[in-house]
């Protein structure tokens, strides 16, 4: 079948699957790179070695009418910024696999919230893309156990080895399982974490503190210590009774930081300032009642 495919590298295991399957690729949409999590030089890459474009601005209307013309079948969206707009006129198929057990956890990135929930189990989900945002029948998922002590990075890389698995299956069963799609239940869209959430509440026990700084990792847990905002991607931390106020710095060696805690101490291993508009943002606004 020939696709066209929107991914970052850390879907690079989609792309691959259907490569595997014996799927004609005709063209790779991707973004510039916006983070440490938005890598794209091995997408690209194995775009090139397949002889296909690459195109980093938003897809148009013109550019469906082109995969059209060039015998284009499905889109498959592994990854993408920019919603879809109606492809039905252009394509016979397109799918989405989105990275949350569907119909739970629709939205832009859901992961984060899954370690703060305290999740047992996490799944990726391959759906039929409307214009319900993450709410397309369901093609087929990928379930996967999480740990008690998950962290963004943990969590991000199951997400990558079962979206691999899932769009294997899908690429070798893709008639029967797009004409079987079953229709989502109930479910709730999870909104993007405001600047405020991302904030870590020194208020709060060691356990609170640390799985929301090994929630967010690499994408970024806030701090304030005094006048100063930290970028937050390690910490680790312990009960100990202590006779100080919570979002005390008691202890300083290199660039670990300890701070204390409702119940204890956090140690900050690795961080860094916040760029100053973020931490200007946060200065003059007042931290919302929890």
């Amino acid at each position: 079948m020939r696709f066209a495919i929107t991914a970052n590298d850390r879907y690079l295991g989609i792309f691959e699957a259907f490569l595997k399957a014996g799927w004609k690729p005709l063209k790779l949409f991707t973004v510039p790179p916006t983070s440490m999590l938005g890598n794209q030089k091995a997408v690209i890459e194995l775009a090139g070695r397949n002889g296909i474009p690459v195109q980093l601005t938003r897809m148009n209307e013109q550019d469906m009418q082109e995969l059209r013309d060039q015998g284009c079948e499905a889109l498959i969206v592994a990854s993408y910024d920019w919603l879809i707009s109606d492809w039905t006129p252009y394509l016979k198929y397109a799918v989405n696999f989105h990275c949350s057990p569907l119909p739970d956890g629709r939205g832009a990135y859901p992961t984060i919230r899954a370690i703060l929930e305290k999740r047992n189990s996490w799944a990726i989900t391959c759906h039929r893309i409307t214009s319900r945002i993450d709410g397309g029948d369901i093609l087929d998922s990928e379930t996967f156990p999480m740990q008690p002590d998950e962290c963004h990075e943990s969590l991000d890389l199951k997400v990558q080895m079962a979206a691999k698995r899932l769009a294997a299956r899908v690429a070798a069963q893709f008639a029967p399982l797009w004409e079987n799609a079953k229709p989502q239940g109930h479910g709730a869209y999870w909104k993007k974490f405001t600047l405020w959430e991302r904030v870590a509440d020194f208020s709060q026990p060691v356990e609170t503190v640390l799985r929301h700084i090994r929630a967010f990792g690499a994408a970024e847990s806030l701090a304030q210590l005094g006048d100063q905002w930290l970028i937050v991607r390690r910490a680790v931390g312990w009960v100990e009774k202590h006779p100080y106020p919570t979002g005390h710095v008691v202890h300083v060696f290199n660039n670990s930081i300890v701070v204390t805690v409702a119940d204890g101490y956090v140690g900050i291993l690795e961080s860094e300032l916040t760029p100053s508009h973020i931490a200007a943002e946060l200065q003059n606004s007042t931290r919302p009642p929890a």
